[in-house]
C-alpha cells in the first residue's frame, strides 16, 4: 500500500509560496542577485587561495570596481591524528576547517551576512611519504570546496540580500 497522494503533490507549490519560499536562481532570487557582483577578499596563503578560488567559481568572478558586495573570508585548519596503530604509527589524519565570512554592501557599508562554517575531512597516511603528501593536498582541496559550498549556501539563504 502506497502512502503517496497526488493531491498532496499538487498542493505543495501553493504551500511553499504561502510560507515565503522563493527559488534561489529565480529572477530576483539571491542567486541572481549575487552572481558576478561579489568581490572576494584576496587570499593570504594556499588554503585561503583554494577557498577564494572555489567561492569565485560558485558566485561568479567580479571586477573589484564593479562589485556591489565585498566578501571577506578567513580560514583556519587544524590537523590531528585520527587513527594510531599498535606500533604507534599514525594511519589516518583529519583536517578540521573553520571559515569566517562577512558579506558587506559596498553602497551602504553595512554587513549583510556573516557567520562561521565548520567541517572536516580525513586522509590516509598508510602509504609512502609521497602518497601521504598527495592525500593531504587532496584532502585540503576537498575541505576548501566543502567550506565554500557551506558559505555560498548560507549567503543564498540569507534573508537580508535583495535585488
Amino acid at each position: 500500500m502506497s502512502s503517496f497522494d497526488r493531491r498532496t503533490f499538487l498542493l505543495m507549490p501553493l504551500a511553499l509560496t504561502a510560507c515565503g519560499f522563493q527559488p534561489v536562481y529565480a529572477p530576483g532570487g539571491t542567486g541572481a542577485t549575487l552572481n558576478g557582483r561579489v568581490a572576494v577578499s584576496a587570499p593570504s596563503d594556499v588554503k585561503s587561495f583554494l577557498l577564494v578560488q572555489n567561492l569565485e567559481q560558485k558566485l561568479g568572478r567580479s571586477a573589484a570596481s564593479g562589485s556591489e558586495y565585498k566578501l571577506a573570508v578567513s580560514v583556519s585548519t587544524t590537523t590531528r591524528a585520527a587513527s594510531i596503530s599498535t606500533s604507534n604509527e599514525t594511519n589516518r589524519y583529519t583536517i578540521d576547517g573553520r571559515a569566517n565570512y562577512s558579506l558587506t554592501s559596498e553602497e551602504s557599508g553595512q554587513v549583510v551576512a556573516s557567520g562561521q562554517v565548520i567541517d572536516f575531512v580525513a586522509y590516509s597516511a598508510a602509504g609512502s611519504t609521497v602518497s601521504t603528501l598527495a592525500d593531504e593536498r587532496d584532502a585540503t582541496e576537498r575541505l576548501m570546496e566543502i567550506l565554500s559550498d557551506h558559505i555560498v549556501t548560507r549567503l543564498y539563504t540569507s534573508p537580508d540580500i535583495t535585488a
